[in-house]
């Protein structure tokens, strides 16, 4: 058993950051790296009783930690920012140090083509001045509400009718975030996929039985090219497995 959550607070693993690193800039060449976290039980459903938190665990809540604290922007669909109930993230103490020569924290960017956000939640007029709020949307959304959202965060236009995630990317390495975490929802990564703009997918797989009808963490449409994965590590604490897999070039091979 590799422990990867440490039973004093103060006392993390010393290699784990490392395992999580982001490439440098000098291997990113200046372009964004788009990670995607994510937790499964062992049957591979993405959520248990509508959360994906219920999945979790003390391990799994380090390494969640660690990875926001790693990220320059976290990007999530609103309907996951709605159903987690997010807030301004809070780096844990133990990861703090990582934080060094950026904001305390980072900030979260949420996707939302029509602008269907609770512009008064604490998401949004919570967050600290120099980790404010990005919301990511579309030409079409209202102006009167977009007008509104400006009021607590700072809006980006990706798209017309429909998000261009490639835009949106775009628009948030412009901005100096180019370690972007994504967390879902499954549609939001799904469409990354889709897009060629998933670099990493780090999966935590907790060893529950879920059962039901859930759906798995990346969905798509019928037909979607596969994408070929390679495994960087797993490590195991308490019976949760944490993947870390790399995004091949090319396209993916589907067995026959």
């Amino acid at each position: 058993m590799r422990q990867i959550h440490p039973a004093d607070p103060a006392g993390p693993p010393p290699d784990l950051p490392a395992r999580y690193a982001y490439p440098s800039a000098g291997q990113l060449a200046g372009r964004p790296w788009v990670r995607a976290n994510m937790i499964e039980s062992a049957d591979g459903a993405a959520e248990l009783g509508g959360l994906s938190g219920r999945l979790s665990g003390p391990a799994d809540r380090n390494v969640f930690g660690l990875l926001r604290a790693l990220a320059d922007v976290i990007l999530v669909g609103a309907g996951t920012a709605r159903a987690e109930r997010y807030r301004p993230v809070r780096v844990p103490a133990r990861w703090a140090v990582l934080r060094a020569g950026r904001p305390a924290a980072p900030p979260i960017a949420v996707l939302t083509a029509q602008l269907d956000l609770d512009l008064d939640s604490p998401l949004l007029t919570a967050a600290p001045g120099d980790a404010r709020t990005i919301v990511i949307t579309t030409g079409s959304a209202p102006a009167r509400t977009r007008q509104r959202a400006t009021r607590h965060a700072d809006v980006i236009i990706a798209g017309d009718q429909h998000a261009d995630l490639g835009a949106a990317v775009r628009a948030l390495a412009g901005r100096g975030y180019r370690r972007v975490l994504a967390e879902g929802g499954p549609r939001l990564l799904g469409q990354l996929a889709a897009a060629g703009l998933l670099d990493e997918l780090c999966v935590t797989v907790s060893p529950l039985l879920a059962s039901g009808t859930a759906g798995r963490i990346v969905q798509g449409s019928t037909g979607a090219a596969a994408s070929r994965l390679a495994l960087a590590h797993v490590l195991e604490d308490e019976g949760y497995l944490f993947c870390r897999y790399l995004v091949q070039p090319g396209p993916g091979v589907i067995p026959g």
